[in-house]
């Protein structure tokens, strides 16, 4: 993302705007620039703001004009009044920021837009976690903070260590050459992105040494990590995970719980020639 200086009039709406505050108003030529190390290419700034195109020489005049009278004078807060944003066209290995950033792009490995993975929430009819293992969700970068791959690596080589299994259809692991290790292709290691999601599946044993790996390593990192875990329910309801979690000081709440209400099933209709799936 870049920022047209002959457009710009430092009104400095975007800065706001930026989720990552990769967007400063430089003092010497009065413009906004955008750090382009600490973009994550999330098109926010872009998508987000209205665009007037007025005349930039004439939004300056006025401007300094008023300022002579003391009077402020700004557009409104969710306009860049001169339409000076210029997306530029990404390649690799920058264009992995966008992908994992803008939430209007999909993923080429995935097909799935956001952050590239549906996450666990469908395994109602994925079937991704089975009975007697722990799926994990671990998050990096939210919120308004971001990650960079270097960082992401970091956790995914110490989950590899252990034996954790990295989910197949994730954009993380589409990015590693080979996922047994959990190391990802070197070239966008200092790639920062607005948020990544690895996802790995472990048996219920494991559950612990999962908790204190990312617990240790994520405590050296220059970022947020979170995590989520999941696990089937028996026929009353409860689970064996709550308790391990519970017993490793985690406050546990059900942040989702599926029905089965995803899966397909055959309808039998009473009368009419025809059957009805749902």
């Amino acid at each position: 993302m870049r920022i047209e200086p002959h457009k710009c009039v430092a009104c400095g709406n975007c800065l706001a705007v930026c989720p990552v505050s990769a967007i400063s108003i430089d003092p010497g030529i009065r413009r906004a620039t955008v750090n382009l190390d600490e973009c994550v290419e999330c098109y926010a700034c872009h998508n987000r703001m209205s665009k007037e195109h007025l005349n930039p020489t004439l939004v300056r005049t006025i401007r300094g004009f008023l300022k002579l009278l003391r009077i402020r004078f700004d557009p409104e807060p969710d306009v860049c009044p001169t339409a000076a944003f210029a997306p530029e066209e990404l390649t690799w290995p920058r264009s992995i920021r966008r992908a994992f950033s803008d939430p209007c792009v999909p993923h080429e490995s995935t097909g799935v837009y956001g952050r590239g993975t549906e996450e666990v929430k469908t395994n109602d009819v994925t079937n991704r976690v089975g009975p007697g293992e722990v799926g994990f969700t671990v998050e990096f970068g939210r919120p308004a903070v971001g990650a960079r791959f270097r960082e992401v690596q970091a956790v995914t080589m110490a989950l590899a260590k252990i034996g954790a299994a990295f989910e197949k259809n994730n954009p993380v692991t589409a990015l590693m050459p080979d996922p047994s290790t959990g190391a990802i292709n070197p070239e966008v290691l200092d790639e920062k992105v607005l948020s990544a999601i690895v996802e790995v599946k472990t048996p219920e044993a494991m559950l612990p040494a999962v908790l204190r790996t990312v617990r240790e390593v994520s405590a050296t990192l220059d970022t947020v990590v979170s995590m989520g875990v999941a696990a089937r329910c028996d026929a009353e309801g409860e689970n064996r995970v709550e308790e391990t979690l519970a017993a490793a000081g985690y406050a546990v709440f059900r942040g989702k719980t599926n029905l089965g209400l995803g899966r397909l099933t055959n309808l039998e209709v009473p009368a009419g020639p025809a059957a009805l799936r749902a």
